[in-house]
């Protein structure tokens, strides 16, 4: 974690300094509102740290920007026309996005080529210069065409620029959308946890408007002639290795007056070659995870080159989900080193300070560490099994009928083996069809819902496995209709010894459709009025719609 804080630190400082990713002035984000955005990273909803992220960044925010706040899918399940802009472009925005992000659903389907048009549409982009910051956590579901979107917008409109944000996407996934980005000329970020999502926020919506450009100089009386150069560093991997010229980067501070680093005077990559004004600095030489620091006194007519030893090597890791599989773009590879740790995804290679390292792969809900004693100078290349299966399920309405292709169903794998208290340990979750799972041998029950239908189905995984698990539901669509209701209830059939029947769920308004178990039911029609409550039994079969109007 501290390496992407660090990385957070480094991006906004290179906004600071450059002018790429400076926002525009009036911009709209959309909010991918899909029912896949309950889905968790690191046990915690998708949709929470997008609320979360968006408060943050929000705060620093230039004042006079206009940012307006798009959503889709967030009202009606289902739905490719589910699109709204909640706060149009306006100075001082930021309370009423994160209010609106805070109190939104997340349930429909993801229609993000329309949402990107009208955002497009509303901020009048074939008259002025417009910004679109799309945060999405899936692909389009609604027929559209991003790419041919991107192309598009950017030959009628003025200045149109769009940047996509693929929160939780693989690489495969990102690549499908990113064209979106590119076609504009705007940048497409692979952003897999909360820091990732603030730090893309941040080059997309947070980055401060360029300064202008400052006056020209007078001309500088004629000088003595110099030397070039007088400031030319190299750095080594160990020591009596060659000269790092590709990949490493240079900072260099002025010397405060308690010998700590004061201002910043450039960043640089690659072989350095440069003139320092006389002064004290304290110089930082980097590659990767990997640096060392030296303070230098530069005095006028002098030259310099002191060399920088990292005592650091490198880790190559290829990370496999089973014994002679491929290797895997899924996995997340975790680095810590003497000082510090990283992150890096899927084929893995990190230069780190030398000594022990513990290296984590995870794919999915399995996990396999090891331990790699690196010496400076040297590089490591590892195989790391973690030894997960792969199960991709699948609920339909009854064995051998229709698939139910709807993002709202929803999957949780739990261990079959009960715990003391009767419960069973949570693995993992997740929504929509083809949801996919990488899980450690064992036996499993999946539990899958879908509106009022809810499924247990055992299974088991052997590391290797590539399974193909489908839920039988045993239920039927049920669409009600009422005119002039207030509010429509189900109930079970079966009344209790009391006299009372179970309620298993209720809606607003004068229609509904819901997912339901095989079986009989009694459909309440609820009036505003007392007293004008009107009831209706119906039987549900399996893979059949049933429709009934209670008058």
């Amino acid at each position: 974690m501290a390496g992407l804080a660090r990385s957070v630190a480094a991006a906004i400082l290179l906004l600071s300094m450059t002018t790429f990713g400076f926002a525009a002035n009036k911009v709209i984000i959309i909010l991918d509102a899909s029912g896949s955005m309950w889905a968790q990273i690191d046990g915690k909803p998708k949709l929470e740290i997008a609320r979360e992220s968006l408060r943050t960044v929000l705060q620093s925010v230039p004042a006079d920007d206009e940012i307006g706040f798009m959503a889709y899918g967030h009202r009606t399940k289902g739905s490719c026309d589910d699109i709204e802009l909640i706060v149009p472009p306006q100075a001082g925005s930021a309370s009423a996005i994160s209010a609106a992000a805070d109190s939104m659903k997340f349930l429909g389907k993801t229609p993000l080529t329309a949402a990107v048009k009208q955002a497009a549409e509303a901020l009048k982009y074939t008259e002025d210069k417009a910004t679109v910051v799309l945060i999405t956590d899936g692909l389009e579901t609604c027929g559209g065409d991003p790419c041919a979107l991107g192309k598009e917008l950017k030959e009628t409109g003025i200045d149109f620029t769009a940047d996509v944000v693929g929160f939780g996407l693989t690489a495969d996934e990102g690549r499908q959308i990113a064209c979106l980005a590119e076609n504009t000329g705007g940048k497409y970020i692979q952003a897999s946890d909360e820091k990732a999502l603030q730090q893309a926020l941040v080059e997309t919506v947070a980055a401060p408007a360029p300064a202008p450009e400052p006056a020209p100089a007078p001309a500088p009386a004629p000088e003595p002639a110099k030397p070039e150069f007088n400031f030319m560093p190299s750095v080594v991997m160990a020591e009596g290795g060659d000269p790092i010229t590709d990949g490493n980067a240079w900072e260099i501070y002025k010397a405060a007056a308690d010998g700590m680093r004061g201002d910043q005077v450039m960043t640089e990559y690659g072989e350095l070659k440069t003139n320092l004004e006389p002064g004290d600095y304290i110089v930082v030489g980097r590659d990767d995870e990997a640096r060392s620091e030296q303070k230098i006194k530069v005095e006028a007519g002098q030259t310099y080159s002191p060399l920088f030893t990292l005592n650091a090597g490198t880790l190559v890791i290829h990370p496999h989900a089973s014994q002679g599989s491929e290797i895997s773009g899924e996995a997340r590879v975790d680095f810590a080193y003497p000082g510090g740790n990283t992150t890096h995804y899927g084929d893995a290679k990190a230069t780190v300070p030398a000594g022990e390292q513990k290296v984590t792969v995870q794919i999915g809900a399995g996990t396999a560490t090891e331990t790699v004693q690196l010496a400076a100078g040297q590089t490591v290349e590892k195989d790391i099994v973690v030894g997960v299966g792969h199960a991709v399920l699948n609920a339909y309405y009854t064995a051998g009928g229709d698939k139910a292709d709807n993002s709202g169903i929803g999957f949780e794998i739990v261990k079959a083996k009960k715990q003391i208290d009767g419960s069973r340990e949570s693995v993992e979750h997740s929504y929509g069809p083809d949801s996919k799972f990488w899980l450690p041998p064992d036996d499993y029950v999946a539990i899958t819902t879908l509106d009022l239908a809810v499924v247990e189905q055992p299974f088991s995984i052997k590391a290797g496995d590539n399974q193909d698990v489908k839920v039988a539901l045993d239920a039927g669509v049920l669409a009600m209709s009422a005119p002039g209701a207030y509010s429509i209830e189900v109930f079970s059939s079966k009344k209790d010894i009391e006299g009372k029947r179970k309620s298993l769920g209720l809606s607003y308004g004068d229609s509904w459709q819901q997912t339901i178990p095989a079986g009989d039911y009694v459909v309440v029609r609820h009036m505003s009025d007392q007293g004008q409550d009107k009831e209706m039994p119906v039987t549900i079969k399996a893979g059949e719609r049933t429709e009934i109007t209670v008058q």
